[in-house]
């Protein structure tokens, strides 16, 4: 008994290797790099959140510091008022000097101008601190960077004065 050995051609003109070859690994690398920039803009989404809460803590400590401000037209006077009220340029002056001492709670972030945008009082028990700022966030900075300045961010808080007369 004799075996036979069939060989199999192809035809001309029909690569040797699969058609499909290679394209899962296109697949792949496009899945890849579509993670990554997922990753990428929720890593920057958070930084932008957290920024913004250091710049309410800034706010919370202007506000506080501003409720607790004192005019100096109430010391050494003869007869204090019924009601220590709060004067909106003793907020702005608490509140600015509170910024100024109180930067270093925005350090650890990539806010930058810091200013008060508006302080206030509406009763003159309760001061508002409003205080605004730019920041970049990490990895998709350059992206902001080409089309605005910086994310805005905007902060507000309320204080009540503890301080009553008598």
């Amino acid at each position: 008994m004799s075996a036979t050995v069939l060989a199999v051609t192809r035809p001309t003109g029909v690569p040797a290797s699969d058609p499909e070859s290679g394209r899962i690994l296109l697949l792949t690398l496009g899945f890849a790099v579509v993670a990554l920039m997922l990753v990428a803009m929720v890593v920057s989404a958070t930084a932008v959140h957290l920024d913004r809460k250091r710049l309410f803590n800034l706010a919370d400590v202007a506000a506080a510091e501003a409720a607790q401000w004192l005019d100096a037209e109430y010391f050494g006077s003869t007869s204090p008022p019924e009601h220590l009220a709060l004067s909106a340029t003793g907020i702005e002056n608490a509140a600015a000097a509170a910024v100024e001492r109180n930067l270093e709670l925005t350090s650890e972030s990539r806010i930058t101008q810091v200013r008060i945008l508006e302080a206030a009082t509406s009763d003159g028990v309760t001061a508002e601190v409003t205080l605004t700022a730019v920041t970049n966030p990490p990895l998709l900075g350059w992206f902001t960077d080409a089309f605005l300045d910086g994310i805005d961010l905007s902060a507000t808080s309320r204080a009540r004065s503890p301080l009553q007369a008598g």
